[in-house]
């Protein structure tokens, strides 16, 4: 190689190690922290941790709420148990369920989160993620799981990493477009509304918290998707008695090979919370849900030390309040969960 092409060749690499620190020296200085990308090897990641002894962990699967509002590391401190992250955004958490009650190693104690428009669903949107982490997780390759390992040490050093925000797909999807016929636009969230952390938790940022622009776009998302399920045509059945034997069957196996299973009802409040009320009635789903499948639940209203919670945009608790719910649930678990009730 002649000389010429040497000197090209190591310019281009400094104008490289220039541009790519400049943009993460940018990016630093307007706040931005580190976030993990929540895909299949992440959550795959942790959904191998479920084996841990029932003394050493406690699973977790659900929606986004018990993301933002278990305190990965609140729990940790008083538990000294991990909390194996596994719920999913936007999904119903029935098909992990179902897979973890057919996994004959798993003997586990699992936490169930459950927020009913995406609990008590069949609509196949809300399963799409699940399914697609879990194909994930029983067909990942020696290769795949190296190159997690290797993004994992990337991730957590460098901000433009970001796939979800800072990759040129994420850049795309934030140029205006409007609906049209043939053509349907979907909202996305703000970025400061959560940032991932390699546990799986989601965390609202400061600038989140303090600028009510950002709350108010994200009450706009949950009223677009009201008026969206209000559009659609109603269910030729009810799915919920299919969604409760299903669910009845999966913990009845847990169960049978020493595991065990608890529901939880996390916080909402406002607007978000009246029409889930209206919608999903307690008697009618959370009560026959705890007495379909002869289990505990903890529902938020009936503390009053985590009664009274506002959420920011309605729906998920901040992190300084994630704390104090995390410390009350801990409260309301049985020993054998990782809590100091009965």
């Amino acid at each position: 190689m002649s000389k010429t092409l040497v000197k090209a060749a190591i310019l281009m690499m400094v104008l490289v190690v220039l541009i790519i620190g400049g943009w993460e020296l940018y990016l630093r200085s307007k706040g931005v922290g580190i976030s993990y990308d929540d895909g299949p090897p992440l959550w795959s990641d942790k959904r191998a941790r479920v084996y841990a002894p029932t003394d050493k962990a406690t699973v977790f699967i659900g929606s986004s709420r018990i993301k933002y509002d278990l305190d990965l590391d609140t729990w940790q401190a008083i538990t000294g148990k991990e909390a194996v992250q596994l719920a999913i955004e936007g999904s119903t958490p029935v098909p992990v369920l179902e897979d973890l009650a057919n996994d004959k190693d798993f003997k586990g104690h699992l936490v169930v989160d459950v927020t009913e428009g995406l609990f008590y669903s069949d609509f196949p949107p809300f399963r799409e993620e699940p399914d697609a982490d879990m194909k994930y997780y029983k067909t990942r390759t020696p290769a795949q799981r190296a190159g997690f390992v290797l993004n994992h040490a990337l991730e957590s050093r460098f901000v433009f990493l970001d796939k979800d925000n800072y990759s040129l797909n994420s850049e795309l999807s934030k140029l205006s477009f409007y609906n049209r016929p043939g053509v349907m636009v979907m909202p996305t969230f703000p970025m400061e509304f959560g940032r991932v952390s390699f546990g799986r938790q989601d965390i609202m940022t400061p600038k989140f918290l303090s600028d009510t622009s950002l709350s108010g776009k994200v009450k706009g998302i949950w009223l677009y998707y009201k008026h969206m399920s209000e559009q659609m045509p109603p269910p030729k059945e009810d799915p919920a008695p299919g969604v409760l034997r299903t669910v009845k069957e999966s913990v009845d196996k847990i169960r049978a090979r020493g595991g065990d299973v608890i529901f939880v009802r996390t916080p909402s409040s406002g607007p978000y919370l009246m029409g889930e009320k209206a919608g999903f009635p307690r008697a009618k789903y959370w009560d026959q849900l705890l007495e379909t499948t002869h289990s505990a639940g903890i529902h938020f209203e009936d503390n009053p030390a985590t009664a009274h919670f506002v959420c920011p945009e309605w729906s998920h608790l901040s992190p300084i309040d994630a704390v104090p719910y995390t410390k009350e649930l801990i409260k309301s678990l049985p020993p054998s969960f990782g809590g100091t009730g009965k």
